[in-house]
């Protein structure tokens, strides 16, 4: 089947091409950053370790764990509806893990030393269990969607042994994310991270941002390649998105709450800084207002019938979705863990370029891996509904 990703039109190639450009600007990037350090290439200093690009570790572990509402949905609960999106979701996973290890990988002042995590293995450590994740989420996600649209592929049913990875692979997903949260609110200087609803707030943000892409690629597949995955598919997972954010947005509402009732300084001052400034400084207010006006402008697009079964509006509202979680998560999250300080000061805090164009060639990476798989998965079942036809 892989000849099938070598095989398409001029906007198809064009569209490799780009992403191509941005992984060699983004590789020669980050040759500068690993060769004159991050304190020079990089925006990260003293008071702030973790900064753009870990952040998106949280925000695209989240969306791969979003295959999990769609392949649950299909596979347990027999749910017709879901048969071509399961694999588009499960093809997604894919991206997005990768993207959210390689943020990791390129941040690491001594890229090599990720082989120490699998030869000198400490299970007491959050990074270990989260490498034991990813990985192992990655090849399960890479192996049930590319055996499921194989066995299309050849018309016969998938192995039976594929279903016990099927259902390993739904278990998993929720696990990826948990450890990811469990890496931040453990932490105990980090009064903006040290809460215990963070973990079921990644999940429900996960479960919100996540399938909003994948709606958005659906159609965009559709518009492209008349490949449908059926309106009833994505309306099913439009409710899905709604709930899960809702349930986000209450989980920061309580977060709020508890800060600002308790009336801990430590508690309160990261929202404060995020939303209003903090001893003159306000560098992520416009970033923290912005997400929350995204997100209630999507949420109603969403919760009015009207505008959610019309295709442009939900998309719409998809997107706003998306990028409320992405700032919130991909940003503000790793901000305001560290911001202000453990003396309470402030230092702040900029993406510079090379981070920002390093990332671009991770995200890249990613959507290029998508693409192909995309292509490849698109073009099986169109041969194949060719093939019916023509029987016909």
């Amino acid at each position: 089947m892989f000849e099938k990703a070598l095989k398409g039109g001029v906007k198809y190639w064009l569209w490799l091409l780009f992403l191509a450009t941005f992984i060699v600007i983004g590789f020669i990037c980050w040759q500068y950053e690993h060769h004159y350090g991050a304190g020079v290439a990089t925006g990260l200093h003293r008071d702030l370790t973790w900064g753009f690009q870990i952040g998106q570790l949280a925000f695209f572990v989240g969306v791969a764990a979003s295959a999990v509402p769609v392949v649950l949905s299909y596979y347990l609960h027999n749910y017709k509806e879901f048969a071509k999106l399961t694999i588009l979701a499960e093809f997604m996973a894919v991206g997005a893990v990768l993207i959210a290890m390689l943020s990791v990988f390129v941040v690491m002042g001594q890229p090599t030393r990720v082989f120490n995590v699998l030869l000198y293995p400490t299970p007491h450590s959050m990074i270990f269990w989260d490498l034991v994740v990813l990985s192992t989420y990655l090849f399960l996600n890479i192996l049930c969607g590319w055996m499921v649209l194989h066995s299309y592929y050849k018309e016969t049913p998938y192995p039976s042994w594929l279903k016990p990875f099927i259902y390993w692979a739904i278990i998993w997903g929720p696990s990826i994310h948990i450890v990811t949260a469990f890496l931040l609110q453990g932490l105990p200087g980090r009064h903006y991270w040290l809460t215990a609803i963070m973990a079921p707030r990644f999940l429900a943000s996960a479960f919100s941002a996540g399938p909003a892409l994948l709606i958005v690629l659906a159609v965009l597949i559709r518009k492209l390649t008349r490949f449908d995955v059926g309106d009833k598919a994505l309306q099913t997972v439009a409710k899905i998105v709604i709930y899960a954010f809702i349930i986000n947005l209450l989980c920061f509402g309580f977060e709020v709450f508890t800060a600002f009732y308790s009336g801990i300084h430590s508690h309160m001052s990261p929202f404060i800084y995020l939303f209003f400034g903090y001893e003159g400084h306000s560098e992520w207010v416009a970033f923290a207002w912005i997400s929350m006006i995204l997100a209630a402008i999507g949420l109603i697009l969403l919760l009015v019938p009207a505008t959610r079964k019309n295709e442009t509006t939900l998309v719409l509202a998809c997107l706003l979705v998306f990028f409320s979680v992405w700032i919130e998560k991909g940003i503000l999250l790793m901000v305001g863990g560290f911001t202000p300080n453990v003396f309470e000061t402030i230092t702040p805090y900029y993406p510079a370029l090379p981070e920002v164009l390093v990332q671009a060639g991770v995200w890249a990476v990613g959507f290029l891996i998508i693409t192909v798989l995309y292509k490849i998965t698109v073009e099986v079942f169109k041969s194949k509904e060719l093939a019916v036809k023509l029987k016909k």
